[in-house]
């Protein structure tokens, strides 16, 4: 599959809808760069951050591609992260940010503010079949990858820098983020 995923994202209509709810886990967690009506603390079951997906168009380039965040399905698993309500007018914004291999999804999330109370929405999934993928690496490997990566949007150890930030700020523990933001902590340190 082609890593520009626009096309296919806008073939998901939501005509006739007044608003759809977004998931987002990633740097939509801390980055809203779109209007928004509603902003929410949320989760969604059955799947797991993983730094398994190249940037080539935020924290990297075609030719020295960054490693950014998708999820991928895993029984049992919380995803934390951030909901926000649209307009589907807002998606033309989202597809075109999300672009590099990411498919919308349609998930079920719950509130993290409310218990008990959860609605339908979209998260957007970078697959292994997408051109982009960078597939499982070691926590250790992906930190040195991490580190030497920078594209239009700045360094790639910013993008997980944020992220790591704005999960301790929704007091929620990815196990996987903080090991290699801890990785690059140290692989910083013996360079100075």
């Amino acid at each position: 599959m082609s890593a520009n995923t626009i096309a296919i994202n806008q073939q998901m209509d939501f005509t006739g809808h007044a608003s759809v709810w977004v998931f987002g886990y990633g740097s939509l967690i801390y980055k809203a760069d779109f209007p928004y009506l509603q902003r929410r603390p949320a989760h969604i079951e059955g799947w797991s951050r993983r730094f398994w997906q190249g940037s080539h168009d935020h924290r990297g380039t075609p030719a020295a591609p960054g490693r950014v965040v998708t999820i991928i399905p895993e029984a049992g698993a919380v995803c934390h992260g951030m909901a926000y309500l649209i307009t589907p007018e807002v998606f033309g914004h989202l597809d075109y940010r999300e672009k590099n291999g990411y498919l919308r999804v349609a998930v079920e999330m719950a509130f993290d503010d409310v218990e008990g109370e959860a609605a339908e929405g979209v998260v957007y999934v970078a697959r292994e079949d997408n051109e982009a993928f960078l597939g499982e690496a070691s926590e250790e490997e992906i930190a040195r990858h991490i580190a030497r990566s920078a594209g239009p949007s700045g360094p790639n150890s910013d993008y997980l820098t944020h992220l790591a930030l704005a999960l301790r700020e929704l007091g929620k523990h990815d196990a996987h983020v903080f090991a290699i933001e801890q990785y690059l902590v140290e692989l910083i340190a013996s360079r100075t």
